[in-house]
């Protein structure tokens, strides 16, 4: 029988697919767009962050979600940092989430508050996801637009705190396999983490739709 960790993984395998290639991805993979464009896919990240950690000091002790909840890899501050280089230190006065975002955002608030095990969900969903396929779009935007290897601008995807990610990753999934969840609540949790990877396609999409490139 197949680990929990390697069942989640394989459910949201066809939507990990879809959300590297969508349009919006692939433009700005390919360097088709503007900084604009990799600004404001930025900017929505940051909210998406912002929901994720601001219920982690709360769920740190929970029996759940708390394993998850690692410091070392927190991306607020970093988004942040990226942010006041592409936008100015006065980025937040113009810092608008998309309703797919919005929507996004107060579905992780929610689990965060009322459903540990959801919550535990988007956290696998971004932060594994981020820490292994976030690389690709790192190297893309420093080649793209000039920015310093590893520097301001693709702060985000560096995880200073984290020297082996292959290793890290490993103990993630450990923990995922033994999380305190029955079978019934396990299959909440792989439908939750496909809504998670459909919030973010939904994002992207919005995106596609602001940031189109010419035929």
């Amino acid at each position: 029988m197949d680990s929990f960790s390697a069942l989640i993984r394989t459910a949201s395998h066809e939507q990990h697919v879809e959300a590297n290639s969508s349009t919006f991805m692939s433009d700005m993979l390919g360097g088709r767009l503007g900084v604009d464009a990799y600004a404001r896919y930025t900017e929505q990240l940051w909210f998406v962050y912002e929901a994720l950690e601001a219920g982690a000091e709360r769920l740190a002790s929970d029996p759940v979600a708390g394993p998850f909840i690692r410091p070392e890899l927190f991306r607020g501050a970093s988004l942040e940092r990226d942010l006041a280089h592409l936008r100015g230190s006065d980025w937040r006065a113009g810092a608008a989430a998309l309703p797919a975002t919005r929507a996004y955002t107060a579905r992780i608030e929610e689990c965060a508050r009322t459903w540990p095990a959801g919550y535990v969900a988007h956290h696998y969903t971004r932060y594994l996801g981020d820490l292994s396929g976030g690389q690709v779009l790192r190297d893309t935007a420093e080649k793209t637009w000039g920015f310093a290897k590893k520097g301001d601008g693709v702060r985000f995807y560096v995880f200073e705190e984290i020297s082996n990610p292959a290793a890290f990753k490993r103990v993630y999934r450990s923990l995922l396999d033994e999380i305190r969840a029955d079978d019934l609540e396990k299959q909440r949790m792989v439908a939750e983490c496909k809504r998670a990877f459909a919030s973010n396609i939904e994002i992207l999409h919005a995106l596609g739709e602001e940031f189109s490139v010419p035929a």
